[in-house]
């Protein structure tokens, strides 16, 4: 029985140190003598390598601050992460960034609403692009408009009462959208006469001209037809309702812009692709981020007037560009030079507040330092993967929506039903889309969409609460998403999980069955105790492999793996949808209970983000509002 695993008395002891002794490495030895008559002098080879264990104790600090993070963060049976103690309406942070005074260049509207919504080359099939991309289309200011419209655009208002909200395509934890986006393009008729920098007003659908280019920007160093955009955060928007835990959040969040924007891309011809290149520096200038007020971060929790706290961390750059386009090479030290040049562009708008007063989660602030990625010197071919199709197994549970209607209906369920049951069948083919690699190969690399857009190997897996799912027994599953970890997870965790594939399960689904058992009652106290983690057809964990990936990568890879949660969790979202169902994130959940109960012990494992599928119960008082054009309100 899963549930016996689930331990008998509450509260658990909760006592992961604060910092972790990381693996040792492996120094290169420098000869300190050499009968060479041009060898360096003892003291210069002294310097060498005091500099080299200097360089790999920095890092080391920078792991265990993130470690430090992570764990002080953790929810548990006997305490939660530390937050705010109720919610301070006066200053809910204004969702609406604005660059007042920069020139507002709108962009175009699309039909959304059956039956003016057929399948079209705009709006093809949603299953149809897991098979191929179509063929690409021009950058204009049409397929422009169409790829922010289908990707971070409103989706809706919703008014009750004297409430009124606005909904968007990309999810966002608690609806509070961290994230912002830049687009930094070449020459767009009706747009821009020169290369330029943007920011993506959601709320007018319209972009903000902040800077002017260099011509030879983009011929110098990317393909034709190609463009960026810039991903940023502003933690505060999160902070406010969630305290400590808000920087894994906010990190979700850009997993989930990174899939939207590869969905939407996708249905224009384009491929998307981080550039993990650069570094923390470039991004901000390339962003023109770099103009925000420097943020001092105090030894602790504060509360007062910090507009500076307002800042937009710059996240990831993302490079779209034509399906089917050969390598190319990326000198991320020459763009980096060019790039550094920005600071001397012609920035037009100041950026507005969003909140009078504040709270300062220290924690937060010193690990983004911790986590900045530096700019990796590499010269090399831009490795583009072939697209790989997604298995199939059940193309007729897919209900015939266009890609635009799942994308701008897709809605955060607040409640499920505890009722709708789904078929086997279907819950395998929502998980064959689950996967980073195609049909029939091993799976480890992620060439399939939206996943192709990261730029490591998948390192997320799934643990899977299944409820009601016809054909198949309540129980404990588990997802492998790369099959290099299949071994090491099934000695990290319990001696007891059976790890045989479920009856049906196709052959190039890695999917378990670890314990048989009614596990509703246990994913709902996992879960916070919520509700709503029971009453679907099944809901999830998803688990990272964890520390060994910061250890050997660097700490800049902790984010990286909450992004890649986001992802998945876009595509959860987008499959339920596209089943005519529903999907919700779990942020909140018990970290360490979790991993107990798989059998996890320390970090090499650990638990990122819920998720949950079922059939949604709608809240009948709640009235919907088209997107456009929406009241004029900042909610």
């Amino acid at each position: 029985m899963a549930s016996k695993f689930l331990p008998s008395r509450l509260p658990l002891p909760l006592n992961s140190p604060r910092f972790h002794r990381l693996p040792s490495t492996n120094k290169t030895m420098i000869p300190i003598a050499s009968f060479s008559s041009s060898s360096p002098s003892a003291s210069s080879v002294d310097n060498s390598v005091r500099k080299q264990e200097e360089e790999e104790e920095e890092l080391q600090e920078k792991v265990a601050q993130a470690l430090t993070y992570h764990h002080q963060t953790k929810h548990g049976f006997a305490n939660y992460a530390r937050g705010p103690r109720g919610l301070d309406w006066a200053n809910q942070p204004n969702p609406f960034r604005r660059y007042i005074s920069a020139p507002l260049l709108p962009l175009l509207h699309f039909p959304t609403d059956r039956p003016i919504v057929a399948v079209t080359d705009d709006a093809p099939l949603y299953s149809s692009l897991f098979h191929s991309l179509p063929p690409p289309k021009p950058i204009s200011h049409s397929t422009i408009s169409q790829l922010f419209f289908d990707s971070l655009a409103l989706s809706a208002w919703k008014t009750t009462g004297f409430s009124t909200w606005s909904l968007r395509v990309n999810p966002s934890s608690g609806n509070l959208h961290p994230t912002e986006a830049y687009l930094i393009a070449p020459p767009i008729q009706s747009i821009s006469d020169s290369p330029f920098v943007a920011h993506y007003a959601p709320k007018e659908h319209s972009l903000e001209l902040r800077a002017t280019m260099p011509s030879g920007f983009f011929p110098n160093f990317f393909p034709d037809n190609s463009f960026l955009i810039g991903i940023s955060s502003i933690f505060w928007r999160e902070a406010w309702k969630y305290g400590e835990r808000a920087f894994r959040y906010c990190n979700h969040d850009v997993g989930h812009a990174i899939g939207a924007i590869a969905m939407a891309a996708a249905t224009l011809g384009w491929d998307v692709k981080l550039l993990d290149g650069f570094g923390y520096k470039d991004l901000e200038k390339l962003m023109g981020l770099q103009f925000f007020p420097d943020f001092k971060i105090p030894s602790r929790p504060i509360k007062g007037k910090f507009p500076e706290i307002e800042f937009e961390h710059p996240d990831c750059l993302i490079l779209v560009f034509p399906n089917g386009s050969n390598p190319f090479d990326v000198n991320y030290k020459e763009l980096s030079s060019v790039v550094n040049e920005f600071t001397n562009l012609e920035w037009k708008g100041k950026s507005n507040s969003l909140s009078k007063e504040h709270i300062c989660w220290d924690i937060i602030y010193r690990t983004a330092e911790a986590v900045k990625k530096p700019l990796t010197i590499q010269k090399g071919q831009f490795l583009v993967d072939q697209f790989k199709s997604s298995g199939i197994c059940s193309e007729n549970s897919y209900k015939g929506f266009t890609i635009r209607e799942v994308v701008r209906k897709r809605r955060s369920a607040v409640d499920m039903d505890g009722v709708t049951v789904m078929d086997r069948q279907t819950f395998y083919q929502i998980l064959l889309h689950c996967l980073p690699s195609g049909k029939g190969e091993k799976h480890r690399r992620q060439s399939t969409l939206p996943f192709r857009a990261l730029s490591w190997d998948a390192e997320v897996h799934a643990a899977i609460f299944v409820h009601r799912v016809i054909g198949l027994p309540k129980g404990l599953y588990f997802l492998v998403r790369n099959e290099d970890h299949l071994e090491e997870l099934k000695m990290a965790t319990r001696s007891e999980f059976k790890w045989e594939k479920p009856e049906g399960c196709p052959d190039d689904l890695p999917l378990y069955e670890l314990a048989s058992s009614d596990c509703r009652e246990l994913a709902k106290r996992l879960s916070c105790h919520q509700d709503i983690a029971s009453d679907g057809c099944f809901s999830l964990g998803m688990v990272a492999h964890f520390e060994p990936t910061l250890s050997e990568k660097g700490a800049w890879m902790y984010p990286r793996l909450f992004w890649e949660t986001g992802v998945l969790g876009q595509v959860l979202y987008l499959e339920a949808h596209a089943v005519g169902i529903s999907a919700t994130g779990i942020g909140c959940f018990f970290d360490d209970p979790v991993h107990e109960l798989l059998g996890f012990r320390g970090s090499k494992f650990q638990s990122l983000y819920h998720f949950t599928v079922g059939g949604p119960v709608l809240d009948k008082r709640i009235m919907s509002l088209p997107a456009y054009p929406g009241p004029s309100i900042d909610a």
